[in-house]
């Protein structure tokens, strides 16, 4: 395990992916609809939020969708202190996908974290991989 108190915040870079979960409509789920990010993240799960206001311009997501373009923007703080990604790069500017109680969810494999999308949906996606950036 890494202690993220004698890191250098680059070092606490990974890449989450996150995958759709089962709904109506999608009973397993869907590996073609869900989000890519990369954002400081502790041992146990948890958006650092010191190391992510160092590194917030290498704090990138990517959502995807199958059907349509990808969009590709930043990983934000709003006021407030919720986290969501804001399509700046590629997508519609004007929303930002926010995260439900996201200071509290953890991003392990296996878990669930909820994301509200720009309709007002509060949509369920499982942690799929927690990968460290080379």
């Amino acid at each position: 395990m890494t202690d993220a108190t004698t890191q250098t915040p680059a070092a606490l870079l990974r890449r989450v992916r996150l995958e759709l979960a089962r709904e109506p409509g999608h009973p397993d789920g869907s590996r073609n609809i869900g989000y890519e990010f990369i954002a400081p993240v502790s041992d146990d799960g948890r958006i650092l939020e010191d190391a992510f206001h160092k590194l917030k311009e290498r704090c990138r997501v990517r959502r995807f969708n199958e059907g349509e373009p990808d969009e590709v923007g930043h990983v934000v703080r709003k006021r407030g202190g919720a986290w969501a990604f804001h399509y700046d790069i590629h997508g519609d500017p004007t929303h930002d996908d926010t995260g439900f109680k996201i200071n509290s969810h953890r991003f392990v494999p296996g878990e669930y974290v909820s994301i509200r999308e720009p309709d007002g949906q509060l949509k369920t996606y499982r942690v799929i991989t927690v990968l460290e950036l080379d």
